[in-house]
């Protein structure tokens, strides 16, 4: 896949780093929402304390962007933006809006990017919020 200005980037190599407090993790832009890929791309990096939702971190970002094949259905991984917060969303697991373990989001989101192991964050304090943030691998 192409970098968001069109070059090419070795295969092995993340699009975009995620660090939630001391995790590092790896993800990889989606095709699914190519519009708000755009806008969350020209806004990085972004940063701030996020909240949390089940297995869900959400932090308000400075984008505007309409919902773009929004869905409340997503799977682990998922990086997406929810139009209706103005924020971007971390789902690793279940949330309280889930019907079974799968992810599900409060209303629609677009999914414009995928963590590739959300292992790390298993751990994560229930109870707490942390600190996100979302760069571009350089």
């Amino acid at each position: 896949m192409a970098s968001t200005d069109g070059t090419p980037k070795p295969a092995d190599d993340p699009d975009l780093i995620v660090t939630i407090d001391d995790r590092r993790l790896e993800a990889d832009w989606a095709p699914d929402a190519p519009q708000t890929r755009t806008a969350i791309a020209d806004a990085l990096p972004l940063a701030g304390e996020a909240t949390r939702w089940g297995a869900e971190l959400y932090v308000s970002v400075p984008v505007d962007a309409p919902p773009e094949n929004a869905r409340t259905d997503v799977e682990e991984g998922a990086l997406a933006f929810w139009p209706a917060g103005n924020a971007c969303c971390l789902f690793w697991g279940p949330t309280p809006a889930s019907e079974s373990e799968e992810p599900r989001a409060a209303s629609p989101v677009s999914v414009f990017a995928h963590v590739r192991d959300v292992s790390p964050l298993a751990d994560l304090d229930p109870g707490a919020g942390a600190r996100l943030t979302l760069e571009r691998l350089e």
